[in-house]
C-alpha cells in the first residue's frame, strides 16, 4: 500500500519530542511489511548536515497564501536507509526556524508555517507522481491537511493523485493542539462556514487544529484501545470528549512499538548474561544480571532483594507528585530503588538526600545513561509507572521485553497492555488505584506478596518476555487499519 507519512520531526534529521522516534520508528516498520512510504518534512534549522548535504533537488511546488501570494518550495530528497525523505524547502517560513519555535516560546505564526506545508504536500503529490492510498497525518501540525484535502482534492475535477486518498490523523500527545485566533481562517484559506465546533474547526471560540486533523480525517489513530475508550470519557479527553464519543466509529487505538533491535535481552551487550522468553529458567540469568547491577551502582548486594525502577523526567505528568512524600515509605518496606531521569532541582536534591538516608537501598542517577538504562532493565524486578495519564509511555513494552513486570495507575490509558494479575490468567502487572500515596503502596504490597512466591513471579515474568511489542507488530496493525480508511474514503467518494 503506498502511504505517505506526513510528520514536523524525524529522529535522524530532526527531534524535538518523542514523535521523532515515533515517525521514524513507524516509517521504517511499514516499509519491512511490505507498504511503499515516502515521508514528507518541512525543513528545520538543526537537521542533521550530512543527511541534508546529501540531498537532492527533485521537485518544486507553488502553492497560494491568500496574503502573502505565491510561496514557492524546493523539495530535497534523501533517504534513511530504504525510507525516502522528501524535504520541504522554504527560505522563508522555515529553514531558519525550529520546528515549533525557540526558547521565547512557540512561533506566533505556526499557523501560516503549517498551513503553507499541508497544501504544500498535497500539491506535491502530482509533480512527484506519487499516488498514495493513505495520507498519515502526525499530531497538531498537519492538522489542517484533512481539512484542505476534503475541502479542495476530494471532489476536485480532473485527475490528481490526492483525489482517492483517505487521511489518517495520528494524536502523539492530545495536550498539544495548536491554538489560534479565529482571524487566521481567511488568512490559510479556509471559508468561516467551518468555524463551529461540531463538524468545524472551532474550539472555545478558537481555531484549533488538533480538532481539525481529527474532525476531518478519515480515521482517528491514538495509542491504545484504553486511550480511545479514555479519551472519550468526562474531562479526558483535553476538550474533545464530545468529538471523539461523536466519531468513536471512526476512532482506532494502535499502541506504538518498541526497538526490539536495540533492546534485544538475548543478545544485549550490556548485560552480565543473555536471556529470552525460550529459556527453561530465564530467571538465572536475570539473577546474574541483578547482582551486576547491584554491584555497578553500589546497592546492598541480595538476590532476594526485590529491585524497582523509575524511568523519566522528575514532574508531575510522571507521576512524581505522587511519588514526592512516598519514597521513605518505599524504601522501608525492603525494596531497592534505581530512579533515571531528570527534574526540578528541589526534587533532585531530595532523592539525593534519600540516597544519604537509605544508604545502599537507593540511587538515583540524572540524565539517560543508555548502558545503565540497559544493566537496569536486565536486572530490575519491576517497573513502576505511577504517570496518571500517558499512554505513550513506552517504557512499559521495553520493561516487558526484559522480563521486567510493570505496574501502572488503572487509568493511566496503558491498562489494555499491561493486564491486572488479580483481574485475569493472563496478567502481565499490577494496576493502583486510586491516585493516591496510599493507592500506590497498596499496589507495592501486593507486587511485594508476589515476590515471595517464586514460583508465582517467574510464571508472571515469564509471560512478559513472550510478549510481542515490536514495531513489526505494530506495523502489521496499522497496514490492517489502514484498509479501513481506504474503505471510508471510497465510500465517501461513492456518497459525493
Amino acid at each position: 500500500m503506498n502511504v505517505a507519512l506526513v510528520t514536523p520531526e524525524f529522529y535522524s534529521l530532526i527531534r524535538r519530542s518523542n514523535l521523532a522516534s515515533v515517525s521514524e520508528s513507524l516509517a521504517h516498520a511499514l516499509i519491512r511489511a511490505g507498504n511503499q512510504v515516502k515521508l514528507f518534512i518541512p525543513r528545520a534549522k538543526g537537521m542533521d548536515m550530512d543527511l541534508m548535504l546529501g540531498a537532492v533537488e527533485v521537485a518544486r511546488v507553488t502553492v497560494q497564501d491568500p496574503e502573502e501570494g505565491p510561496v514557492e518550495f524546493t523539495i530535497l530528497e534523501t533517504r534513511v536507509k530504504d525510507l525516502p525523505i522528501l524535504i520541504f524547502d522554504q527560505p522563508r517560513w522555515f529553514n531558519d526556524r525550529y520546528p515549533y519555535g525557540d526558547d521565547s516560546g512557540p512561533y506566533l505564526d505556526n499557523w501560516r508555517r503549517y498551513a503553507l506545508f499541508s497544501r504544500a504536500v498535497l500539491e506535491s503529490l502530482a509533480v512527484l507522481r506519487f499516488t498514495p492510498r493513505v495520507i498519515h497525518c502526525m499530531d497538531w501540525t498537519c492538522g489542517l491537511l484533512p481539512v484542505i484535502h476534503e475541502l479542495e482534492y476530494v471532489d476536485r475535477e480532473g485527475p490528481h493523485p490526492a483525489k482517492k486518498a483517505g487521511t489518517w490523523f495520528s494524536i502523539n500527545n492530545l495536550a498539544m493542539q495548536g491554538i489560534f485566533e479565529r482571524d487566521i481562517l481567511p488568512r490559510v484559506g479556509i471559508p468561516h462556514t467551518y468555524f463551529q465546533e461540531a463538524d468545524g474547526v472551532a474550539l472555545d471560540g478558537k481555531v484549533n487544529f488538533l480538532k481539525a486533523g481529527a474532525e476531518f480525517s478519515t480515521v482517528i489513530g491514538t495509542h491504545s484501545l484504553a486511550h480511545a475508550e479514555r479519551i472519550r470519557q468526562k474531562d479526558r479527553g483535553h476538550g474533545l470528549e464530545k468529538l471523539f464519543e461523536r466519531r468513536k466509529k471512526e476512532l482506532v487505538g494502535i499502541h506504538n512499538g518498541i526497538d526490539y533491535m536495540a533492546w534485544d535481552p538475548t543478545r544485549d551487550p550490556a548485560l552480565a548474561a543473555n536471556f529470552s522468553s525460550t529459556d527453561a529458567d530465564p530467571s538465572k540469568a536475570k539473577l546474574k544480571c541483578k547482582a551486576a547491577l547491584q554491584k555497578s551502582l553500589g546497592l546492598d548486594n541480595g538476590p532476594r532483594q526485590p529491585i524497582g525502577c523509575l524511568v523519566g523526567r522528575w514532574d508531575a505528568d510522571n507521576g512524581f507528585d505522587l511519588l514526592a512524600n512516598s519514597f521513605p515509605d518505599i524504601l522501608e518496606r525492603g525494596i531497592q530503588l534505581i530512579v533515571l531521569g531528570q527534574g526540578p532541582p528541589a526534587l533532585t536534591q531530595k532523592l539525593k538526600t534519600l540516597e544519604t538516608t537509605f544508604a545502599g537501598r537507593i540511587r538515583v542517577i540524572e540524565g539517560f545513561t543508555p548502558h545503565i538504562a540497559h544493566q537496569m532493565m536486565g536486572g530490575a524486578d519491576f517497573l513502576v509507572l505511577p504517570s496518571h495519564y500517558q499512554p505513550s509511555n513506552p517504557m512499559f513494552a521495553i520493561a516487558m521485553r526484559y522480563g521486567v513486570v510493570p505496574m501502572i495507575y488503572s487509568e493511566s490509558g496503558l491498562e489494555d497492555k499491561v493486564l491486572d494479575i488479580d483481574e485475569t490468567k493472563e496478567g502481565t502487572g499490577f494496576h493502583f488505584a486510586p491516585y493516591t500515596s496510599d493507592g500506590l503502596l497498596d499496589g507495592l504490597d501486593r507486587i511485594l506478596a508476589l515476590y515471595k512466591t517464586p514460583a508465582e513471579w517467574k510464571r508472571l515474568m515469564k509471560r512478559c518476555l513472550s510478549l510481542d511489542y515490536s514495531w513489526e507488530h505494530t506495523a502489521e496493525e496499522y497496514t490492517k487499519a489502514y484498509r479501513r480508511v481506504t474503505r471510508r474514503a471510497r465510500k465517501k467518494r461513492n456518497e459525493l
